[in-house]
């Protein structure tokens, strides 16, 4: 008769610390940060073109040599409809190389998305299967990878990018191409 009041107890006081820890609930740790990124090749999304050349697709090696900035999207994902007009201001940033994956999106579905949107992207692959944005640990679009010249992910934005948190984000991005700092 005493164990539901006990484990009620025990929850209750959890959930009253977590609370008053004052963690970020829309921080979801990411196995991956400081890992290389997974392997992946993506062709191109097909018709995709930007100044009357294709788009390229992505692959892993890819997001080696300078900082980059991964993100996954849907056409069939509201939250990226709302995250797209920061998306495109941070393609226009300078030094900010921006790629995207078009996640799950049948036939030409992140063609027709990105012209009506716009492309903010300098390449996107098509993840029409989401093998690679599982190997990446994405569990609902949009997520947002920063990946340091070493192809190494520094960091990761779970949901979307807004003008609340654009500055917040775009220091995350130029510190992940800053040295790490020496430690004795």
């Amino acid at each position: 008769m005493l164990l539901p009041v006990l484990v009620f107890a025990v929850l209750a006081v959890a959930f009253f610390v977590r609370l008053r820890s004052g963690a970020d609930p829309q921080a979801l740790p990411s196995a991956l940060i400081g890992k290389p990124v997974p392997a992946f090749a993506l062709g191109p999304v097909p018709g995709l073109e930007a100044g009357g050349k294709p788009v390229p697709g992505l692959s892993s090696a890819d997001l080696k040599g300078q900082v980059t900035v991964l993100n996954v999207f849907a056409s069939w994902c509201a939250p990226c409809q709302v995250e797209h007009p920061m998306l495109m201001r941070l393609g226009q940033e300078p030094g900010i190389r921006l790629v995207g994956i078009d996640y799950k999106d049948p036939g030409e579905a992140g063609r027709r998305w990105l012209d009506r949107h716009g492309l903010p992207f300098s390449a996107v692959g098509a993840d029409a299967t989401g093998r690679a944005g599982i190997d990446l640990g994405v569990y609902g679009v949009p997520e947002t990878f920063i990946v340091g010249p070493d192809g190494i992910i520094r960091d990761k934005l779970v949901g979307i990018l807004t003008p609340e948190n654009y500055a917040s984000v775009l220091e995350r991005i130029r510190a992940a191409g800053r040295p790490a700092p020496v430690t004795n």
